[in-house]
């Protein structure tokens, strides 16, 4: 049996990239600079509508899962395409950057390979529009027990609870990772992923070894200011990471709190910063790091990662990692 260092279960997604001006996304009805969810129709249209196509293999998880590839862990990947070409695409690119997808193609009469359909204006705005598609019914048959059994950390992505299957697929998968040892643990996503499912999420965390989120999500799962929020956290979650965009990092386990600094960089592309950060700060959970080093190896994960188009990085994150002393 294979053992991996990280599983991540999450939505796969490819990215679609195509340069827009505002007159189009007017004559489209694309809201500027967002991420809106669209039905498969109008996913359809828009894909059509695109010139210059560019394609890359995203998703929140399967890109931090990218990242942690490129520090040299071994990983695998739980999620749902169909056997159509964007789903072949997204297998083969994402086993080719070293992370095993471990589910093949779903062939048959289902949904297609879900896409977001990114539109970038010559501001460097991008505009998303996505279409959920087959990786919206991942469900706990897709969590094999050798995978989810053989992680020693388990990461899990917070838009998966939007639906029941989702959720079944990781509640199981958390108890197979636990039942073996590992460590099992999620990232909140986004905060109105956390206003939809208050209950659920608060009693998802504690059952976890460690959870990442941004101020805004904390503050959203316990309805208070956020040194409440994070007390409370702590005492339900064995590891609490708190990111708040271009301030210093807090990281909480039980008594002891690591802050971490951030330097600040003028980002070229947002994209990812926050799937990167969660690849730096695992890959110092999963060697051993004390809390303001792992802190710190997200922190600079993350800054490579805004420095370009794209939201997977294209640097050495190690080479990185040497020239901060961090390794």
């Amino acid at each position: 049996m294979k053992s991996y260092q990280v599983v991540g279960i999450g939505n796969a997604i490819v990215d679609v990239f195509s340069t827009a001006d505002d007159s189009f996304l007017d004559l489209m009805g694309i809201q500027k600079g967002i991420m809106q969810l669209v039905e498969r129709e109008r996913g359809e249209m828009l894909y059509g509508a695109m010139t210059n196509r560019q394609q890359a293999p995203g998703g929140s998880v399967a890109n931090t899962l990218a990242g942690l590839g490129n520090l040299g862990l071994t990983t695998a990947f739980i999620g749902r395409v169909h056997d159509d070409a964007l789903g072949k695409f997204y297998a083969q690119t994402m086993a080719q950057e070293g992370t095993d997808f471990v589910n093949p193609p779903v062939p048959g009469g289902e949904l297609p390979t879900s896409r977001s359909m990114i539109f970038v204006s010559p501001d460097g705005e991008r505009s998303m529009n996505t279409y959920l598609g087959i990786s919206s019914e991942l469900g706990p048959d897709d969590v094999s027990d050798s995978v989810a059994g053989s992680a020693e950390i388990l990461f899990l992505e917070g838009y998966l609870y939007d639906k029941p299957k989702g959720k079944q697929a990781f509640e199981r998968a958390v108890e197979l990772c636990h039942a073996a040892g590992g460590k099992a643990g999620i990232a909140l996503s986004d905060p109105f992923c956390v206003d939809r499912h208050r209950d659920d999420f608060r009693r998802l965390v504690k059952s976890l070894d460690y959870v990442i989120g941004n101020e805004h999500e904390w503050a959203s799962l316990y309805q208070t200011d956020l040194s409440t929020a994070l007390e409370q956290a702590a005492q339900d979650a064995g590891l609490v990471v708190c990111t708040r965009s271009g301030h210093d990092v807090i990281v909480v386990r039980g008594e002891e709190e690591a802050i971490v600094p951030v330097h600040r960089v003028v980002p070229a592309d947002a994209t990812g910063a926050g799937d990167q950060f969660a690849a730096g700060f695992l890959y110092g959970l999963a060697t051993g790091q004390s809390l303001a080093v792992a802190g710190r190896m997200g922190c600079v994960a993350a800054a490579e990662v805004i420095s370009h188009f794209g939201a997977r990085p294209e640097t050495d994150l190690k080479a990185l990692f040497r020239k901060e002393g961090l390794i």
